[in-house]
């Protein structure tokens, strides 16, 4: 089992925050939480109950893609 270190756990934090409160994911962000997430063995429940919020939040169009 691979431990996730805190800097990477307050570093998707804050990427998951600034999402929200901006209502926009931006290729960069995407590409920042697939490398973080996919680069981790396991993922916590937070992380995943934030993943599947982002993914909500895309289908109900609450949150916006850009470029």
């Amino acid at each position: 089992m691979q431990l996730t270190s805190p800097s990477t756990q307050i570093a998707l934090e804050s990427v998951f925050e600034r999402i929200f409160a901006i209502g926009r994911i931006s290729r960069r962000d995407q590409q920042l939480l697939m490398s973080t997430l996919l680069s981790k063995e396991d993922l916590d429940e937070k992380e995943r109950q934030q993943i599947n919020r982002i993914f909500a939040a895309l289908q109900t169009g609450l949150l916006k893609v850009v470029d």
